[in-house]
């Protein structure tokens, strides 16, 4: 077996790596909006995003979008304060990614399998909670 690092992990998408410095910055900060997330903190979270994509590991990124599903779900069940759409934005990118670790060699699919279906608790928990907040109050359907 080779000892050689693999990258075929870095090939998925680049969604993680646009989407997630901002919204994960805004759930560490736990900002009630993504509008008011640190300058500084984004960009401390867009170096370690790239710090992991140029020098990691499959392993260490998979740990880094562990860290992200905790946050997830963390403001999805209200233990912490924190933007929901930043959630519900971070949990679809982190879990388009884990679905399509199907398609790779190795073990990252059923490594994040927990994962996965912590994502799509949360994701249904904050589609409800938003759509509810949105909805016009009974007396004003038309």
């Amino acid at each position: 077996m080779s000892r050689r690092r693999s990258l075929v992990w870095l090939g998925l998408t680049p969604e993680p790596e646009r989407e997630l410095p901002t919204t994960v910055a805004a759930l560490r900060t736990a900002v009630r909006d993504l509008a008011h997330t640190p300058a500084e903190a984004a960009q401390a979270e867009r170096h370690r995003v790239e710090r992991l994509i140029l020098h990691g590991t499959q392993q260490r990124w998979l740990r880094y979008l562990a860290e992200v599903t905790g946050l997830v779900t963390a403001v999805a069940g209200g233990a912490r304060p924190g933007d929901r759409r930043a959630a519900l934005r971070a949990a679809e990118v982190v879990l388009d990614h884990h679905r399509m670790l199907i398609g790779l060699p190795g073990t990252g699919y059923g490594r994040t399998a927990a994962d996965r279906r912590a994502l799509e608790s949360a994701v249904r928990t904050l589609t409800r909670a938003m759509s509810s907040r949105t909805a016009p109050p009974d007396g004003d359907r038309g």
